[in-house]
């Protein structure tokens, strides 16, 4: 007679604690589902760019049934993703977690970063399959890992493939990339329910009994690219404009680096400031309590992507056509025929982001805000 016991192959089994599925491991538990791919992504950063690229969750559970997703990426990113239902288990790329890593063998590996650490991170473990990026490990050179990666390589090779020639996505770059099935689909983030009924609150406090849209006004862009953001004299700027159009429920959002910028920005305004001490978890909270998000091209931008926002996003020294809005967005470029230019400084006399009208701003939010109420909106916009 065959002996019965746990199920090792299971995507809930540890080996060392219940997995909260059934009280006994045996191969007639209901809940048994038996790895067929083992499967790791490795994304290290940039945030924003981690947060797009939960879009490809969805295509790789399409073309890997029953796999279990290992996701490396950097901190705070790691506390972003945990418990997200589609990933089974997700990793820092601090040295404990690493540790972890060489423990592993996977099937099938997905690397990302075009990085030399995101290379360091797979020399960590044993894959099968590599698809994304790898490096020479002579020179430290970038280089695709299959011919399918070698598109998304050559645009990082060129600017005037990257600015003018290419009109896809990153999403559907990435997914072309990793020869994943591409359906264009939604980011894919996760909050539980009690941070959803955290974001219900806030947006009861947000909404000051009136009844308009919650508007976003997101501050803050990585230290990395400085001019993805507005001065704090442009931001009052763009605020004493919608108030002037009678749009009240106004919130400013950020990170903890904002968060004395935006008691200037706010300082004399009937506003909002969300909380900005918290983490990013609590900062993804506060952009989901929004209807609507202004922002530059930034880790908040593919929050309120994510969280199916009306989006108002102004561009400058980065790509429009690289950031799919699923219809839900109106882009604006910068006025100034140096756009774009990926530089992390610049020495114009006038910045870009000094370069986008009022009217424009005022206009793209009206558009929104026409969406989403039933009539009237946008005639405030005059």
């Amino acid at each position: 007679m065959e002996k019965s016991g746990p199920v090792t192959g299971c995507r809930y089994f540890s080996g060392y604690r219940p997995c909260g599925h059934s009280e006994i491991c045996s191969p007639d538990c209901p809940s048994k589902d038996e790895i067929q791919t083992s499967i790791l992504i490795i994304h290290l950063g940039a945030q924003g760019a981690v947060v797009r690229s939960t879009s490809l969750l969805a295509p790789i559970r399409r073309k890997f049934h029953r796999a279990h997703i290992t996701w490396v990426t950097d901190a705070p990113m790691d506390q972003m993703l945990a418990g997200h239902p589609l990933i089974d288990r997700v990793l820092s790329s601090n040295h404990g977690d690493l540790l972890q890593l060489k423990a592993l063998h996977f099937d099938v590996a997905f690397v990302l970063d075009k990085s030399l650490r995101a290379y360091g991170v797979l020399k960590n473990t044993q894959a099968d399959q590599i698809h994304g990026f790898v490096a020479s490990e002579r020179t430290g050179g970038i280089l695709p890992a299959t011919p399918a990666a070698e598109e998304l390589w050559q645009l990082g090779l060129s600017n005037e493939r990257k600015f003018f020639q290419n009109q896809k996505p990153e999403t559907q770059l990435l997914a072309e990339a990793l020869e994943l099935p591409y359906q264009r689909d939604e980011y894919n983030l996760h909050l539980h329910e009690d941070e959803w009924s955290e974001v219900r609150r806030r947006a009861r406090a947000w909404r000051n009994d009136i009844d308009q849209p919650i508007i976003g006004i997101n501050t803050g862009c990585s230290s990395l690219m400085p001019a993805k953001k507005w001065t704090v004299e442009f931001h009052r700027q763009v605020i004493a404009d919608l108030l002037r159009h009678d749009l009240r429920n106004i919130v400013l959002l950020g990170g903890r680096e904002d968060r004395l910028r935006n008691q200037r920005i706010a300082a004399g305004f009937p506003i909002h400031c969300s909380n900005t001490d918290l983490g990013i978890r609590d900062g993804a909270q506060s952009v989901a309590a929004c209807d609507i998000v202004i922002t530059g091209d930034s880790l908040g931008l593919h929050l309120a992507i994510a969280w199916r926002k009306g989006v108002v996003v102004w561009f400058g020294p980065t790509c429009p056509q690289e950031i799919d809005l699923f219809d839900r967005g109106v882009s604006l470029q910068a006025e100034v025929s140096c756009c774009p230019c990926w530089q992390a400084s610049c020495r114009q006399v006038t910045m870009c982001y000094d370069r986008i009208p009022l009217e424009k701003i005022r206009q793209a939010v009206f558009k929104m805000v026409s969406k989403l109420t039933r009539g009237g909106a946008a005639a405030h916009a005059q």
